[in-house]
């Protein structure tokens, strides 16, 4: 038998990231401008038309009930990690470990869905100025490569590059904004959206849907702790600012959208958009900001995608990080590199991970958007929502069982985490029921890949009751 002293304590992370820094890597996760550009024409023309933006509202709200549960525990988690730190310590080690599976395959699958979109996205650019068409795997490799060499070093340098990406695309959707806010579209300065014989005719389900897709990464706030100044207070802060940034971004800017083509027309306009004949962002923004706005909003789009796909790379390789202190991965995984203060090896075997998926989709020829980015959005969709609904049950037991920590709020540590758990559930209704047009696949694919976070929670079950881990909980 090996008696090999193991270190009391796993290695952790040091940074200097305030809320500012924290919520440009979250929000960047959230790819404003991609959402704007994608999911805002998928959430009119196939859900509710012109009342699209109550959409965004009501998931947004949805999200900030769940994160005062997730807040008010925040104090109590010690540990980097996120929602797998939460539900260990809340609910036990088998669980928890089945969440770290799901959380790995989730942010896995939309950072692969994100790396075919942005290869599709570069090429389609450069056919558009004229240039060749080029394999869009070969644009996926080389955003890789430079996501690799950013990830490999301090999280300071991430968090710059992301933070000028940001700052870029939403200060040019904020002049577009107000550039329709002066001079509206035919129907003037409307509200329209907002009216209830508008937001509930037709399938508000899907506008929600495609709302909450939008929002994948919010959570990453906790991953960052250990890299955080002063976390305890840190880490709630950005958890909120960025819940409100992106939610109150998106709507503002898809009830903009509704001003200016108008109420009436809205729909059409994001339907023909669907079907491949025109592009309500880059249309709508030559017609108010010029052939030059319309250049900037394109090229904002790649680093968009890019500032997004960097941010996930960040939260798997922490999320390895933590799990390999905690002796469930390989200890190789637990180094920190002595120059660069970052999870250095985590880092490249997260790269090695993301070119593998890649070569998988090049080598099989599937489509990037409709097969790598829908299917695999799907999947981090499922993932997501059943992370945040074991999060929210984790607050309610973790309270329950330590009725010290309450100190009263009972609000904050029992009844909005029990309205997030059941508004929760109505969104896993939504997602599975309308499953198909997220992925864009048949019912037999679009079921197999539905099921791919749930077995990925099982298998984590089984790991946890196996594994000898030193995990809270």
């Amino acid at each position: 038998m090996s008696h090999t002293k193991q270190p009391e304590q796993p290695q952790r992370l040091q940074g200097r990231l305030g809320t500012a820094g924290i919520v440009f890597m979250v929000v960047a996760a959230a790819a404003p401008l991609t959402v704007i550009g994608g999911n805002m024409p998928l959430g009119i023309g196939l859900g509710n038309g012109a009342g699209a933006p109550v959409g965004f509202l009501i998931a947004a709200l949805l999200l900030l009930v769940f994160s005062i549960g997730f807040v008010a525990m925040t104090p109590h988690v010690k540990q980097a990690g996120a929602f797998f730190s939460y539900v260990t310590l809340g609910l036990g080690k088998r669980p928890g470990m089945g969440i770290a599976v799901v959380a790995l395959v989730a942010y896995t699958a939309i950072q692969a869905g994100i790396y075919g979109y942005i290869g599709w996205a570069i090429d389609d650019t450069i056919r558009f100025y004229g240039g060749p068409s080029i394999p869009w795997p070969l644009y996926s490799l080389v955003t890789l490569l430079i996501v690799a060499f950013l990830g490999y070093r301090h999280i300071n340098l991430s968090a710059k590059v992301l933070g000028i990406a940001l700052v870029a695309e939403i200060s040019i959707v904020v002049l577009l904004d107000l550039a329709i806010i002066v001079q509206p579209g035919p129907a003037g300065i409307t509200f329209e959206s907002f009216a209830p014989s508008t937001f509930l005719n037709g399938a508000i389900s899907v506008a929600i849907l495609f709302a909450l897709t939008g929002f994948i990464g919010f959570e990453s706030t906790a991953v960052f702790r250990d890299e955080a100044r002063n976390p305890e207070r840190t880490v709630p802060r950005a958890t909120y600012i960025s819940v409100l940034i992106i939610g109150g971004f998106y709507a503002f800017t898809c009830w903009a959208f509704v001003v200016a083509i108008g109420p009436d027309s809205v729909l059409d306009v994001a339907q023909r958009t669907l079907a491949g004949e025109g592009n309500m962002l880059l249309d709508t923004t030559n017609d108010y900001l010029g052939r030059i706005g319309r250049d900037i909003v394109n090229v904002l789009l790649l680093t968009s995608l890019f500032a997004c796909v960097l941010s996930f790379h960040n939260v798997i390789a922490r999320y390895q990080f933590v799990l390999a202190g905690l002796k469930v991965l390989p200890a190789r995984l637990a180094q920190i590199h002595p120059k660069h203060e970052s999870p250095s090896t985590s880092s490249l075997v997260q790269s090695g991970t993301a070119l593998a998926v890649l070569a998988v989709f090049a080598l099989f020829g599937v489509d990037p958007l409709v097969g790598v980015f829908g299917s695999m959005a799907g999947v981090a969709t499922v993932g997501m929502t059943i992370l945040m609904f074991t999060t929210s049950l984790a607050v309610i037991v973790y309270f329950a069982r330590n009725p010290e920590h309450r100190q009263g709020r009972t609000w904050r540590t029992l009844v909005f985490p029990a309205l997030a758990c059941v508004g929760l559930i109505g969104a896993m209704a939504l997602v599975l029921s309308n499953f198909t047009l997220v992925t864009s696949s048949g019912v037999g694919l679009s079921t197999m890949l539905a099921f791919i976070p749930f077995v990925a929670f099982i298998v984590g079950w089984i790991i946890g009751t196996k594994k000898r881990a030193i995990l809270p909980g």
